[in-house]
Parts: structure tokens; C-alpha cells; sequence
């Protein structure tokens, strides 16, 4: 089944009826925000948690596969109704939810994403976006078709070092940057060959539910749930979709960066069923105002990621942070370690005092409290969805993000060959890429 008629679909199950646009439908102060949650377990019980910890959010729908993790979220919120179908959710509770949290797998982001939002309901979606390009674009179409409030889950993006290094990159403090060079040790990949045979699904399990849209496979004991399913290509989106999106999401955003025209992975052959341990992923963007003519973009993951180059290595026999990313412009280089420390800027190979400039971007004195920091994200789309404030990592942003993450992915299924994105026909210039644009839907 594909998008277009999975869409059909939902919409007809759901009994749409069309809503106002989320910054009308709360405007009202005194409003309470009703969310409905969508994976509660793991990154979805933080997620959970950082949300209802906003004075003004009621808990009224949690959903989850596995029970043992829908039961442990409900002892949190005894209030609200339990559901291991989010369709069964959505469909029940739509005049009972104002806001919807998807924290899932990656493969099952733009299904119950859509289906939200074919409601009319505000989402928020933990990253990378979506499994696929073409569900990315889609997500982005909808959600400015309904005027609704949207934010990708990538609470660093309103950490302070965060927004202190956008704003100093664009401030000029290394003048027009060439490149970028970014990089994580961690390895959400997997060089083995694919499991054989199958184990007893867990009485906890639906595993029908878990699989969702994506292609039927017999379960295997600790292989998918709950932990290893971003190593897996029908899954997750491997390192490059999880770390590199927190990790991209500064210079991206700093550099006002669209999609990239070149992207070239050089990692070893694909196996169909897990993403490379190790990946170099060279980009080419086209320019910005913040850039040169066009600017190279590197990233390396895995244990043992290729970062011996000159142009990172620190003053003074520094060790390189172990995650993070280098800005190399024009006067200098711009140093971002990931995460909760401050950047350094490096000229004629010293460390350089900004102080005066960090004082001047008036964000205060630097945040080291983590625990403080997190909930910010969560609450900035709370308060958009009550009319109080502005997101500020919508789909229409977090798309192309995840976009350019995904088109890195895809490159890697063609080690060492330099694949030509048309972003305005959303295809590859090399056809026998374009078939991981998208893949079809299981009816489930």
C-alpha cells in the first residue's frame, strides 16, 4: 500500500472532521492543553515526562505496543485511557485530545504523525522526522496546509551553547564559512548478517503493532525491541539519523542551509538488513549569506571515526571532544563540542577570548544544568499550541533537516559514488537511488 492511499485510509477511519488551526483553537488563557502520547517508553517516557511536567498540559491518552511500558507510564497518570493502537487512539479520543506526542520507532513517525494531523491536531514528533524523504515532504505539506503548531524532538536545539553558536556564526565571528566537519563515535549500525529463524513473541509484545507499516518479519529476541531497531535499515535511520540530526541541527540552522545537491557515503556494501558500524558522509550544499559559494559538509561515525584531520585537530594538544562539530571559515575556525559546553573560537592556531562576544549575544550567564534545560523544548510547543509562544523546529524546518540525514542514508546503499539530488523534482539524478526514496505500507 502507498502513502497516498495508506492517507485515504485514515482519514476514512478517522471521520475527519475539519478543525481550526491550533494557534485559534487555544487562544483562550485560561485553556489547558489535552495530549495524547504516542510511545511511552524510553525516550518516549522522557518525552512524556518533560511535557507533563508543563503546569498546563493533562495527560488523557497514553499508547504503547509493549504493556509492561504502557503500565508503567499509567501508574504516572492514572487518569488517562491506555490504548496499544494509536489508530484505536486517535479515532476514540479525537474530540478528548488537543495535542498529540509521537515517540516511536522511526518507521512508524510519519504514519501516526499524519494520522494526528489529518485530525487537525498539533504534533510533536521525536527525530530524525520520518523513516523516508517522501514522508518528510509530506509531513511538512500537511502541516502547512492546516496551519498547525509542529516541533521536531530535538530538545538541544534550545540548549544554551546552542543558541549561542547560532547566533555567534551568524554574528560573522569566523566570516563566511567553507565547512563543516561533524562527528559521533557511537555505532547504531549493524555489519553482521541477518538473524535466522524466530523466538516467541513476548506476551507484552504486540508485534504486529510494533512492525506497523513496514514489511512482516518474524520476531528475534533482543534484535528489534526495545533498543536495537536503529541499527536497522526497515527501522531506524542508524547513527547519522540519530546523533547527526542533534549534532547537524546547529551548524544547519546557523548556516540557514537547504537541502545539500551531492551527497557521497563511502562505508562498506550494503546487506540490506543493517546500517554501516562506520560512515563517511561528504555533502555539498549550495550557498547562503552565512557561507561561502558552496559549502562541504563531513560527517563521521563509528568507534573509531576518521577525525585526524588538520583542520580538527585543537591548540595545545587539546583531545577533541568526543562528539561534535568544527565551523572552518574565513578567520578561523568555530569549535562546537556536543554538549553543555561552551564554543571556542580558534584563530592562527590558538585558542581567542570571545567572552565580550558571548556577553553580547545577551542569553545571559552559560546553563550547565541539564535537568533544566530539557523540559524547554517540550514547553516551547505546549505554549505555541496555546497561543503563547513560537516553535522553533517546525516540520517545515525539521523536514529538510531530516531530509538531508536521510538523502546521507540512502548514499550509503552506493559506497564511494557521488549521488545528484533534484530537490526541486524531490528525486535523484542517478535512478537506481530513487526506489529508497520511499517504500510501501503494510496494511496492518
Amino acid at each position: 500500500m502507498n502513502k497516498r492511499e495508506f492517507l485515504k485510509k485514515t482519514a476514512a477511519a478517522s471521520s475527519i472532521v475539519m478543525l481550526p488551526n491550533a494557534s485559534w483553537a487555544f487562544s483562550k488563557k485560561d485553556k489547558r492543553l489535552r495530549t495524547a502520547h504516542i510511545g511511552v517508553g524510553g525516550m518516549g517516557a522522557e518525552d512524556l515526562n518533560a511535557i507533563s511536567s508543563h503546569a498546563m498540559v493533562d495527560v488523557v491518552a497514553l499508547c504503547d505496543v509493549d504493556s509492561e511500558r504502557l503500565a508503567a507510564a499509567q501508574l504516572l497518570h492514572p487518569k488517562a485511557k491506555v490504548f496499544p493502537d494509536y489508530r484505536v487512539m486517535l479515532k476514540k479520543m479525537k474530540r478528548k485530545i488537543d495535542a498529540v506526542i509521537v515517540s516511536t520507532p522511526d518507521h512508524t513517525h510519519a504514519p501516526a504523525s499524519m494520522m494526528a494531523m489529518e485530525l487537525g491536531k498539533p504534533v510533536y514528533c521525536q527525530k530524525p522526522l520520518t523513516h523516508h524523504v517522501s514522508e518528510a515532504r509530506a509531513m511538512r505539506k500537511m502541516a502547512e496546509e492546516k496551519g498547525l503548531v509542529t516541533q521536531m524532538g530535538i530538545q538541544v536545539h534550545s540548549f544554551y551553547d546552542y543558541k549561542l553558536a547560532t547566533q555567534l556564526i551568524q554574528s560573522g565571528i569566523i566570516g563566511k564559512v567553507s565547512t563543516v566537519r561533524a562527528w559521533s563515535p557511537k555505532n547504531w549500525g549493524y555489519d553482521g548478517p541477518a538473524p535466522e529463524g524466530s523466538d516467541p513473541v513476548p506476551e507484552t509484545l504486540d508485534w504486529n503493532l510494533w512492525l506497523g507499516t513496514s514489511a512482516e518479519r518474524p520476531y528475534k529476541e533482543d534484535v528489534y525491541h526495545p533498543g536495537n531497531w536503529r541499527k536497522l535499515v526497515d527501522y531506524g535511520c542508524g547513527t547519522l539519523g540519530d546523533m547527526g540530526v542533534h549534532i547537524f541541527d546547529t551548524p544547519y540552522n546557523a548556516l540557514q542551509l537547504d537541502v545539500p545537491t551531492t551527497i557521497t557515503t563511502n562505508c562498506r556494501k550494503p546487506n540490506g538488513f543493517g546500517y554501516p558500524e562506520q560512515n563517511m558522509v561528504t555533502y555539498e550544499f549550495p550557498g547562503t549569506e552565512y557561507t561561502t559559494e558552496t559549502l562541504k559538509w563531513v560527517w563521521y561515525d563509528g568507534v573509531d571515526a576518521d577525525k585526524q584531520r588538520e583542520d580538527l585537530m585543537l591548540p595545545g594538544g587539546e583531545p577533541l571532544n568526543d562528539q561534535g562539530a568544527m565551523f572552518i571559515g574565513e578567520k578561523g575556525r568555530f569549535y562546537l563540542p556536543h554538549f553543555q559546553k561552551l564554543p571556542q573560537l580558534i584563530v592562527d592556531g590558538e585558542f581567542v577570548d570571545i567572552t565580550d562576544q558571548i556577553m553580547a549575544q545577551n542569553l545571559g550567564e552559560p546553563v550547565r544544568d541539564y535537568a533544566a534545560e530539557s523540559p524547554k523544548h517540550y514547553h516551547q510547543f505546549v505554549d505555541a499550541c496555546l497561543g503563547k509562544d513560537q516553535v522553533t523546529a517546525p516540520f517545515s524546518y525539521a523536514s529538510r533537516l531530516t531530509e538531508t540525514i536521510l538523502l546521507g542514508t540512502i548514499a550509503g546503499r552506493f559506497p564511494n559514488k557521488t549521488l545528484h539530488w533534484d530537490s526541486e523534482n524531490a528525486k535523484f539524478v542517478e535512478e537506481e537511488a530513487n526506489q529508497f526514496l520511499d517504500s510501501p505500507y503494510r496494511e496492518f
